[in-house]
């Protein structure tokens, strides 16, 4: 049977610390039309506790997902939208839940897409942002602080609303090849790295930040799965030659050094 769209949306909580709030998150998921809970290194909870929290959710608390690593939770979405209540200073797209809900839905109808949200009392760290191509801001008045389920319930209401119902089917993809997906990227950002450590790019220059910037320019560029493997291909070229280059100069260091000893057998060392 084909899947509607809120089946594809993914909601991924970062280390919650409290077992209330993931009964909430998924009461509230079981609300707006969304099964899929995925936990990074949660807090300890009973899954009976969580039930009776959130009644007549079995079905979702038994699909809940346990990751020990964030890479691990997002490697199969195509789209990561990071719930922040703090901007940040990087030129990353940031907007308020109504605008992200249709790029997401869009993005759906090729894979699966993501919600993150962080701790409740610090939110997410700057290296689980630089995973996101979306931030997502939630606008309040100056006291931006709200409760995680809070949060994830702003979030899926807003796809609620965007998708029209949770029966809407599938459209076949617009384009030869599928939107990137997460591992993908993580895999051209460590080639792309490797390539400019090789061209020595980071002698004068901070890695992370030069890196933050790659994956900035890149998250708003967008590319599909065929174009992210011909830039990974590029990356992965650049280190290949300047090794082939190596190879090459050492072979031509010992090819004159053999070609010295045979003009001037005098100079060869004895026996």
């Amino acid at each position: 049977m084909p899947e509607s769209l809120l089946q594809q949306v993914r909601v991924v909580l970062l280390e919650p610390q409290d077992p209330v709030n993931i009964g909430a998150t998924v009461r509230v998921m079981k609300n707006m039309g969304v099964d899929d809970l995925r936990l990074v290194r949660p807090c300890a909870y009973d899954p009976w506790r969580i039930e009776g929290i959130a009644h007549g959710t079995r079905d979702i608390v038994e699909r809940i997902r346990h990751h020990d690593t964030l890479d691990e939770a997002l490697a199969d979405c195509v789209r990561v939208a990071a719930f922040a209540g703090k901007r940040r200073a990087a030129k990353w797209m940031v907007h308020a839940p109504r605008e992200a809900a249709p790029d997401l839905l869009a993005h759906a109808g090729h894979g699966p897409v993501a919600l993150l949200f962080g701790r409740e009392d610090w939110g997410l760290p700057k290296e689980a942002l630089d995973k996101a191509q979306l931030t997502v801001h939630i606008p309040t008045t100056e006291h931006a602080s709200l409760n995680l389920a809070q949060a994830v319930l702003v979030g899926l209401y807003e796809l609620h609303l965007a998708s029209g119902d949770a029966t809407r089917r599938l459209k076949p993809p617009r384009k030869d090849a599928p939107p990137a997906t997460n591992e993908q990227y993580e895999q051209f950002f460590t080639d792309a790295a490797r390539a400019l450590d090789t061209l020595n790019f980071f002698k004068t220059r901070f890695p992370e930040y030069v890196m933050r910037t790659v994956r900035s320019i890149a998250f708003r560029a967008g590319p599909d799965a065929r174009e992210i493997q011909l830039f990974r291909a590029m990356a992965i070229e650049v280190v290949r030659s300047f090794e082939r280059a190596r190879v090459l100069a050492a072979r031509e260091a010992l090819a004159a050094r053999d070609a010295e000893a045979q003009a001037n057998p005098s100079a060869r060392p004895a026996p």
